[in-house]
């Protein structure tokens, strides 16, 4: 049973930070990457569907600066280029040919910062989702052990092993934002 907690324990908390790191790969950094653009979601098919780029086409780079988005369905290019248009990423779409060309312009010294900024409520979003797993998992003990299911050693041993489980993870963000700091700053 142990085992089974710590390892609910460690999903959950391993989903939250898949979720932050997914998070944070949409903050810019002044260098083309997917995933800037890959989850806007564009209205295509005269306002039928509603798909994320990535379900519509090949994103891929062409050196730091400059993200290619070629459609599935060269019928579509005028609505991928109108949803990235008004999604307000801080760069622009232009159609050329059966491709979209985004130029990313370079990042100025208050938009680092402003980015930064955002990175940091993020990652305390994070935390505060971190926190949240570990509250629940610590109810979770406590009812067994009101219930008589586990000792009060067991409550006692696994409240300092849920406990260690957070600090790692908690460890793991403030890696995650240390990179993120790093990678913003030194472009």
């Amino acid at each position: 049973m142990d085992q089974e907690i710590l390892g609910l324990l460690k999903q959950k908390m391993q989903k939250t930070l898949q979720v932050v790191r997914d998070d944070l790969a949409t903050i810019r950094t002044g260098r083309a990457s997917p995933a800037l653009v890959e989850n806007v979601v564009v209205t295509a098919y005269e306002g039928t569907q509603h798909l994320k780029i990535r379900e519509m086409a090949t994103i891929t780079t062409d050196g730091p600066r400059m993200i290619i988005i070629a459609p599935f369905d060269p019928s579509v290019i005028g609505d991928l280029e109108k949803g990235i248009n008004s999604a307000n990423l801080g760069f622009s779409a232009s159609t050329d040919g059966n491709i979209i060309r985004i130029s990313i312009p370079a990042l100025t010294a208050e938009r680092r910062d402003e980015f930064v900024k955002l990175a940091h409520s993020k990652l305390e979003g994070g935390r505060v989702m971190l926190r949240q797993v570990r509250h629940e998992v610590m109810n979770d003990l406590k009812h067994r052990f009101e219930k008589k299911e586990i000792s009060e050693d067991d409550k006692e041993r696994l409240e300092k092993e849920i406990q260690t489980i957070t600090d790692e993870m908690m460890t793991e963000i403030e890696v995650l934002r240390e990179h993120k700091e790093q990678e913003l700053n030194n472009i």
